[in-house]
């Protein structure tokens, strides 16, 4: 037995105005052959779970990438292509089965449906072959998607701390069916709606709900339920909230479940629609708590959706209003982090911070924020993964340096990277539980490691390309009507 896995993911901002070469995957590049079966075996990835169960079968195991950049603009197609031929070069040779880990939102310079444009080449090199694909809760689904898998399954919680078991559920899947003991019918359906990421989290309704029906579902004997949030960011026509069901041989309970919980979140659209508070009064909320550790949320920069992670507004705000012990995690700036480091640890330094990035998309100018401080720390920037979301896994931000204005110690990073994980504070020596407050450019990914240290929780609305303002996005691709587009 033969199976080729692979890992491909990007979320596309289609308003962001970071670029994304080949380069952007990776620590500085993809992982290749059998580098990308090294990285991800025993990481609680889908690809982790994929390399297990096919092991399990005694397979023989064919990796030709593993490959995730951080969301950006739209892939650079030389890029996509790359990335997309080292996968149907394996398939062409004949296998008998496909295991993908894709995100399902990418978008390229060429293509709004990234995903669905190489299952379907994949389906036309192997019309019979079994194809299995783990999907980010985020995806934005398409027929093209669907019509050319055998199995889909999407994670189940945000933050995502369900990728293993999401490779392992729709692995499964696949390999009853190569061996005959299966039959998945697949259906999917969608509604007109944009929901807001801040209210995509499955700690709390509405998507608690649905995914909690979900999950009751598959108890009752359905082979995956899968509701996907869909990723707002992204400027094409089938962006927006959706479900798949996958079934054992039976397309009218797969359908039944599929509109039913479609129509449970079209009652609820309400609910998906978030409200920001002003930024000045939300940090003046947070400078009224007595104790901490204050987690301040600049979710508007977040490059986990996309954002240029330079915007220095909720920055700029705590140190008006003089918060103190805070460490702020992070702003990207490589230019910078390349003048502190000239300067050494112990330097007091007087500079340009952020700032460096324009977002024609919506309107805003760079806008740096001059701070004096003395360098702290200067380290490599690489550390490993405690979990739970994304265990194992080896990254990095780049050279990093702490910067000390007295009052706030600013990271300073050259590579994007949330802060969804510990690490990226620990590594530098920063006990973020020892902190009053803690600035975090993050959405929801920072409940992974954060939240357990947290006495309060404050969100911040800054500026930037992840902004819950649609107001602020201008939607020229997206199907119409929309809600809660006018």
């Amino acid at each position: 037995m033969r199976v080729v896995i692979a890992l491909l993911k990007h979320e596309t901002n289609t308003f962001s105005p970071v670029p994304t070469p080949l380069s952007r995957f990776g620590n500085g590049g993809p992982a290749w052959g059998e580098d990308a079966f090294r990285a991800y075996k025993g990481t609680a990835t889908p690809m982790g779970a994929f390399i297990d169960l096919a092991e399990a079968e005694g397979a023989e195991i064919v990796t030709p990438v593993a490959a995730e950049a951080w969301p950006s603009g739209p892939v650079h197609d030389d890029a996509y292509t790359r990335l997309t031929d080292s996968i149907l070069v394996e398939v062409a040779k004949g296998c008998d089965c496909v295991l993908l880990d894709l995100h399902g939102a990418m978008v390229t310079q060429s293509l709004e449906d990234g995903e669905g444009e190489l299952l379907a080449r994949i389906r036309a090199l192997a019309p019979d072959v079994p194809v299995g694909v783990a999907l980010d809760l985020h995806g934005n689904l398409s027929q093209k998607i669907v019509g050319n898998a055998t199995a889909i399954a999407g994670f189940k919680t945000y933050p995502h701390v369900d990728m293993y078991e999401t490779g392992e559920l729709v692995g499964r899947i696949v390999f009853r069916a190569l061996k005959g003991l299966s039959r998945p019918t697949m259906v999917w359906g969608n509604r007109p709606m944009l929901p807001h990421i801040m209210r995509m989290g499955t700690a709390e309704a509405p998507m608690r709900d649905l995914v909690d029906a979900a999950r009751g579902f598959e108890e009752d004997g359905a082979l995956a339920v899968s509701v996907f949030g869909g990723f707002p960011h992204a400027d094409i026509h089938d962006a927006g909230i959706s479900v798949v069901t996958v079934t054992e041989d039976d397309r009218d309970s797969a359908e039944t479940i599929c509109n039913g919980l479609l129509d449970v979140a079209w009652n609820r659209r309400e609910e998906f629609v978030y409200r920001a508070e002003p930024l000045a009064r939300s940090v003046a909320r947070a400078r009224d708590l007595a104790d901490g550790p204050v987690l301040l949320l600049d979710h508007s920069d977040n490059c986990g959706s996309g954002g240029t992670q330079d915007v220095t507004a909720v920055l700029a705000e705590i140190i008006r209003q003089g918060l103190k012990d805070v460490v702020a995690f992070a702003i990207h700036d490589p230019g910078s982090v390349a003048k502190l480091i000239e300067a050494g640890v112990g330097a007091e330094v007087t500079l340009d911070i952020g700032g460096k990035l324009p977002m024609p998309a919506i309107g805003l100018k760079a806008k740096p924020l001059t701070v004096t401080g003395k360098v702290r720390v200067i380290t490599d920037g690489e550390y490993t993964i405690r979990g739970p979301m994304y265990t194992g896994v080896r990254v990095g931000m780049g050279r990093t340096v702490v910067l000390d204005t007295g009052t706030v110690e600013i990271v300073l990073i050259e590579r994007h990277h949330e802060p969804w994980d510990l690490g990226c504070l620990l590594s530098l020596g920063i006990d973020p539980a020892a902190r009053k407050y803690v600035m975090l450019k993050s959405r929801i990914h920072y409940r992974a490691g954060f939240q357990p240290i947290a006495r309060h929780i404050v969100e911040c609305a800054g500026e930037g390309v992840t902004t819950s303002d649609y107001g602020r996005l201008r939607f020229d691709r997206v199907r119409r009507p929309i809600f809660p587009l006018t």
